[in-house]
């Protein structure tokens, strides 16, 4: 019989509860995935839109939300979930599970866990998940942003496996790992300021307001404070992978106009401003904030569901 040191989510004492099982690294991985998973079915549509109002500047137009819904329709925002899912399969499953493993094991070495290792091992697990799931993330700008191209340059993909394979027979498999930079770098700040920050905000909120550890308004509290500094800090990586995900060699010289991280960023910031790269802002926090609630509550319950029944 397994005492666990944090109370079950839903529990309205104080009293520790007992459950029947630990976790295992095979349960802890899955239920990161599954949960990542079950979160970005709501928060996709976010997603889209966000993708679209930041890559709307780069086709040099004014994005209109209406002007959206009348040329692609309400349900395009849902374009590319496959491929969203697809990729939380392994982004999520990677990102959060390999945080942990690598967490527990630290404490294990050194019998405590402080900020700073938080830090260093979400950067390390974000970086490595994002570098694992790029394929599934160039799939996922492509998709949503498709339908809002001029009729001439869409490339009309039927779904997430046409779309992979077209990609790998049109560009190559190097493609998927076109802005991989950007990518890395964003899920790495992702892993420090959403998986880090997470963890350690949890401590604070039991410490400062009382709260349950990993009860509904820690983890509540907890996701909406980093998720709110993870998208302001990660927003402009993600404006420069979505362009360089998006781009098309120029027609006259056959080159790519976005090459790297800095280089979309200076370019960017040198010819639309440097707010540019926060177009989208206010979805990407809701894609953010949302995902980030949505994820660790699910985490959590299906964790608790597991040792409880």
């Amino acid at each position: 019989m397994y005492i666990p040191t944090s109370p079950h989510p839903l529990a309205t004492s104080t009293a520790t509860p007992v459950y029947k099982r630990k976790l295992t690294p095979t349960v802890t991985f899955a239920t990161s995935g599954l949960g990542g998973c079950l979160a970005w079915c709501f928060i996709h549509p976010a997603n889209t839109l966000a993708v679209r109002m930041n890559l709307a500047s780069m086709q040099g137009k004014t994005f209109s939300f209406s002007g959206m819904v009348k040329e692609s329709g309400l349900m395009s925002l849902y374009d590319g979930l496959p491929a969203g899912v697809l990729r939380q399969v392994i982004y999520a499953t990677a990102r959060f599970g390999l945080f942990e493993t690598f967490r527990d094991k630290l404490h294990e070495i050194r019998g405590h866990t402080d900020f700073g290792a938080r830090v260093g091992l979400g950067a390390l697990s974000g970086g490595m998940a994002a570098y694992m799931s790029c394929p599934m993330e160039v799939s996922v700008v492509r998709m949503s942003n498709d339908s809002t191209l001029p009729a001439n340059e869409r490339r009309n993909y039927k779904n997430v496996f046409d779309t992979l394979t077209r990609i790998s027979k049109e560009e190559g498999i190097t493609a998927f790992w076109r802005g991989s930079a950007p990518f890395v770098q964003r899920a790495m700040m992702v892993g420090v300021f959403q998986v880090a920050f997470y963890d350690q905000f949890k401590d604070i909120y039991v410490n400062l307001a009382g709260q349950q550890k990993n009860s509904i308004p820690n983890i509540f509290c907890a996701a909406m404070t980093s998720g709110i500094i993870y998208s302001t800090a990660t927003m402009p990586l993600e404006a420069s992978k979505n362009r360089m995900a998006a781009q098309k060699p120029d027609p006259a010289t056959g080159k790519l106009p976005y090459r790297g991280t800095l280089q979309t960023i200076r370019t960017v910031a040198a010819k639309e401003g440097f707010l540019a790269l926060y177009k989208g802002f206010f979805p990407y926090y809701v894609r953010c904030g949302g995902h980030t609630v949505g994820m660790f509550i699910c985490v959590q319950l299906l964790r608790d569901a597991y040792m409880t029944y």
